[in-house]
């Protein structure tokens, strides 16, 4: 069956509102829409709302790099998924290896953030992958189903038509190093049973699975061959607009 694709980028802790507006402009002009692909950038918190606002009636979504799971509260420095949803964002990335392993969230914690984005209304982007010593030990399928079970504990089959998941392998975010399609689409065959096993094999054939690590230009077509492979999360390469628009009009 033919899966939605998404093609997004995660802007991490760049780009100040001026600077993210500009850069969504450029994308928004240069996109060559395809049929049945969606196209995502993830802005820091202080542009959400500029750059929402800048691709209203465009073909480019917007997302939060994360969110809490609490509508409102005493939480210093926390964003709820009502605030995001405030801002005009439709998607939010949630368990990025960066929040994993720099902010110690835990599996439990990203089960209950994905609850709340559900709840709210929006589309959670749900990251999974192993380290380097893990895939050098052989624990990557082990790595991957703990993330994957724990991340979606006691969601409905329902809920899966709203989600997507993005491997990617700790060792090749922001290093150079890039899985080969190969290992990619391995790890993306591995993840779908795991869903299959949680939700069934029709939820598990719809769920759209993009790899993220390193993905440039010069690999996108690679990757993209790959019959699992749904799309793609860029970090660095969606930095600059030239760059990620030959990645998402490939």
């Amino acid at each position: 069956m033919k899966r939605k694709e998404i093609f997004a980028g995660n802007w991490k802790m760049f780009k100040t509102c001026s600077e993210a507006v500009n850069l969504a402009q450029e994308l928004i002009s240069g996109i060559k829409i395809k049929e049945g692909r969606e196209y995502v950038v993830f802005p820091p918190f202080t542009a959400l709302k500029v750059v929402a606002d800048t691709c209203k009636g465009s073909a480019l979504r917007v997302g939060a790099q994360n969110m809490y799971y609490e509508k409102e509260g005493a939480f210093t420095g926390e964003i709820s998924p009502v605030m995001i949803k405030d801002c005009g964002a439709a998607f939010v990335l949630l368990g990025h290896s960066e929040r994993r392993h720099i902010f110690h969230e835990t599996d439990a914690l990203i089960n209950k953030k994905i609850k709340a984005a559900l709840t709210y209304g929006l589309q959670p982007m749900v990251c999974v992958g192993e380290l380097l010593e893990e895939r050098e030990s052989g624990k990557t399928n082990i790595v991957l189903e703990s993330q994957v079970k724990g991340a979606f504990e006691g969601l409905r089959t329902e809920d899966m038509k709203n989600i997507s998941i993005a491997y990617e392998p700790v060792w090749a975010i922001g290093t150079g190093k890039v899985a080969t399609p190969e290992i990619a689409e391995e790890a993306h065959v591995t993840i779908r049973k795991y869903i299959s096993e949680l939700f069934g094999e029709n939820v598990a054939n719809a769920l759209p699975i993009l790899y993220g690590g390193s993905v440039k230009p010069d690999n996108i077509e690679g990757l993209y061959s790959m019959e699992n492979i749904d799309g793609v999360l860029v970090g660095g390469a969606s930095l600059d607009g030239a760059s990620f628009l030959k990645i998402i009009n490939v």
